[in-house]
């Protein structure tokens, strides 16, 4: 099989290489809840990917048909994306708040004021 054939995959396996690499490597909380959604969508193109046959229609049973998708993975994606929407509102909402507490949202300055306050210094 070609390269091409194994697009998706790639495509998946980059999505998550790159919100991975965001998470781990910024500070900034907004930038960690993008790397996230970023992950999110790559596990839903590597669960989406395969789901559609070439050849094969929706699972209607019909005359002269024999190949047919499966749908039960695009109906698991969308449950997903909506869990995925929610989960992302409530971080956001999260930040919202920890900005109002601590004046920042990156992280360093957040467990920097963590720190000041336990030993009594703030």
């Amino acid at each position: 099989m070609s390269t091409a054939a194994y697009f998706a995959d790639w495509a998946a396996v980059f999505l998550m290489m790159v919100g991975l690499y965001i998470v781990i490597a910024r500070d900034n909380l907004v930038k960690k809840l993008v790397g996230l959604a970023l992950l999110q969508s790559s596990v839903y193109l590597l669960y989406i990917a395969p789901g559609k046959l070439v050849g094969g229609t929706a699972a209607i049973i019909t005359e002269g048909v024999r190949i047919y998708s499966n749908p039960l993975p695009h109906v698991l994606i969308l449950t997903a994306i909506v869990v995925g929407v929610a989960t992302l509102a409530l971080g956001l909402a999260l930040v919202v708040r920890i900005r109002e507490a601590y004046g920042t949202i990156e992280e360093d300055d957040i467990l920097e004021a963590e720190a000041a306050e336990d030993r009594g210094d703030g």
